[in-house]
């Protein structure tokens, strides 16, 4: 039967994923998913920031669910696809499983001076921006093994794990489809 064409890209928060899933549909042609969007959009709307949207889905977990549930509604009816979600792995096993992995430091410095995170995150210094980073990445792992007990720092669950701290984009992106096509032979 072979393997679906879906790959779900995790990450640790500004590792790169929407940037290498924006070179991925152009390299591929897939269309993209993307659960983060969805997540920042209800926070604004809300008038809260990412952060403060994370600690007001710890008590509403039925927002958590229902993000997650419509990656994996989406994906049962679409190939060529790239989910760029947190839980995507989860949602979609039967997916090319992809985590990248960032240094703090750099990953505070890309979030720091990302125009599009401005709406939702605003900090005066990289240094409360990677406070920030820490806070979130706590909050979303114990909501995580709250409500599905998993957990999304464990690399087991992944077929392909990948620093960016030091590669550009392009190389992200090459090291993903190389590896993804290799997948795809294994069966």
């Amino acid at each position: 039967m072979g393997r679906r064409k879906i790959i779900s890209i995790a990450g640790d928060l500004s590792s790169g994923k929407t940037t290498v899933t924006r070179l991925m549909q152009e390299t591929l042609g897939y269309e993209i998913y993307r659960n983060g969007a969805y997540f920042r959009k209800l926070a604004a709307e809300n008038g809260m920031s990412v952060t403060e949207f994370n600690v007001y889905v710890t008590d509403h977990p039925e927002i958590d669910r229902q993000i997650e549930q419509s990656a994996k509604e989406y994906a049962a009816t679409h190939e060529n696809l790239i989910i760029d979600a947190r839980l995507g792995w989860y949602a979609v096993p039967e997916s090319f499983k992809v985590y990248l992995r960032v240094d703090i430091n750099e990953a505070a410095r890309r979030a720091f001076h990302d125009p599009d995170r401005k709406e939702t995150e605003s900090f005066s210094t990289i240094e409360e921006q990677k406070e920030d980073l820490m806070k979130r990445f706590e909050l979303e792992n114990e909501r995580y093994f709250s409500l599905y007990g998993i957990r999304k720092e464990d690399m087991s669950n992944y077929d392909f794990v990948l620093d960016t701290t030091n590669l550009t984009p392009e190389q992200v992106n090459e090291k993903i489809i190389e590896a993804y096509h290799n997948w795809l032979k294994e069966e």
